[in-house]
């Protein structure tokens, strides 16, 4: 007789069983995309109908996928609604920029993401979370998910940017929330394709945020080009300094430049941080999974000093922020549009269609996963991992597009969790009742409230 617990099936919209009213897809679409998805989104390999803004394919067969994102890839560019919602954001930086703007800005960045580069990082990351550690209060309540986009805040402008970031962070955190809340959301004209020049309302309400970020970015530069100026030998050779040097002719423009500053700024913490924030709420509602990994990162810590080491040493560790992005995708979609008609088996990708490669659907899609709302961590331990196809997990996307700092995240989630999770117990409270919502990335509406209290 099998003694373990039931796994833990975590908040999500149930599959629609009809189809909305178009006044009422409106409204979904607005106030959160993940509760538009019926039945046929979760079990069929691709669905292909005629949208609102014209023909419409959600691709869930990792084949399919592969030949949108990797064998056909020149004949995919950015979907129009996709640029519509993050242009305004991001401008030319490198999740929004396509052509010989991207291939700049990618050869620009990469030595920043070496192997090499990334496990110098991890020194600066342990440090980090052990001062943030040090702020908790056994016994408090805390949000999780506000944490989470503080810690990762202060990773992030300590590796990539030497912390030389001119932003406060807890002013950072209400104005990042601020932007998502009206810049990232689809605005029902996006949706209709509506011209540029009809006014979005929610774009309107986040110019004053936006304008925030925009400044942050001009002190952070003449911050550090001060520096460069005044004794070059002692700038850190780090992600603002390279982008920097990347500046002429045949390299980056200074719009590109400040644009990638602030795609990695706003954007670039933020996945990572929701990740985790779900993370630490699944664990604490699967105490034996919880149990497993507190075992493994006190065993880990006790032997091994070096954090560039804990990524491989702490394999359940891994697994469980691995499967809390199966469930709650970082980014839940990735959209494209072929510039010609395209063919796979007898499927019709017609030019200008809307093709929404969606990780929030994939992850859960019946026909790819046991149980698959379920929090089941073992999916993704040793011997397990390898039978997941390439194409049915993305958290990162795939293909030449696909992010960057994927090494850089799992080490930051790894050692941020090892740490975190040696020195506290986080568990929910009364007030945890997270939604998921799509914004530009997978946020628990109502935060993550628990209680955190110190280790035995």
């Amino acid at each position: 007789m099998d003694a373990s617990p039931a796994p833990f099936v975590p908040p999500a919209p149930k599959p629609r069983t009809a189809p909305p009213s178009f006044l009422e897809m409106i409204r979904i679409v607005y106030r959160n995309p993940l509760e538009l998805w019926g039945e046929p989104s979760y079990n069929e390999p691709w669905i292909s109908v005629g949208g609102v803004g014209g023909p419409l394919v959600v691709a869930n067969d990792p084949g399919l996928i592969r030949h949108i994102l990797v064998d056909n890839v020149r004949n995919y560019k950015m979907s129009v609604v996709r640029q519509k919602i993050l242009r305004p954001i991001l401008r030319d930086g490198l999740l929004t920029a396509e052509g010989e703007v991207w291939k700049r800005s990618r050869k620009a960045m990469a030595p920043v993401f070496t192997p090499r580069h990334i496990f110098g990082f991890a020194q600066p990351m342990l440090a980090r979370t052990q001062a943030f550690a040090d702020r908790y209060v056994s016994g408090s309540t805390v949000d999780v998910a506000r944490d989470m986009t503080t810690l990762t805040y202060d990773i992030l402008a300590e590796t990539l940017f030497s912390g030389e970031i001119a932003a406060p962070p807890g002013t950072f955190e209400r104005q990042i929330d601020r932007l998502f809340e009206t810049m990232g959301r689809v605005d029902p004209l996006d949706l209709l394709r509506a011209p540029d020049w009809l006014p979005r309302i929610t774009r309107i309400r986040g110019r004053k945020t936006m304008a925030y970020f925009r400044g942050i970015v001009a002190d952070t530069i003449a911050m550090r080009e001060e520096r460069l100026k005044r004794d070059p030998d002692s700038a850190p050779q780090d992600f603002l300094t390279l982008l920097l040097k990347a500046e002429g002719p045949d390299g980056l423009t200074r719009g590109e430049i400040e644009d990638n500053i602030i795609t990695f700024i706003g954007a670039g913490h933020e996945t990572t941080a929701r990740a985790l924030g779900w993370t630490v709420y699944c664990l604490a509602q699967s105490p034996w999974e919880r149990d497993k990994i507190e075992a493994e990162i006190d065993e880990v810590l006790a032997r091994e000093p070096d954090p560039v080491k804990w990524l491989d040493a702490m394999p359940f560790t891994r697994a469980a922020f691995e499967e809390a992005m199966r469930l709650y995708p970082p980014a839940p979609s990735i959209n494209r549009q072929p510039i010609e008609e395209d063919r796979y088996g007898d499927l019709v990708l017609r030019e200008g269609a809307t093709v929404l490669v969606m990780p929030w659907t994939v992850h859960r899609h019946r026909r790819l996963w046991d149980r698959p709302d379920a929090f089941m961590p073992s999916r993704f331990h040793p011997g397990n991992r390898d039978r997941i196809d390439r194409f049915q997990y993305l958290p990162f996307g795939a293909g030449p597009r696909i992010c960057i700092g994927a090494t850089f995240a799992m080490q930051e989630a790894v050692i941020a969790l090892a740490v975190l999770l040696s020195r506290f117990r986080f568990d929910t409270v009364a007030e945890t009742n997270p939604w998921p919502v799509q914004k530009l990335t997978t946020q628990p509406e109502g935060g993550l409230p628990m209680r955190v209290n110190a280790r035995a």
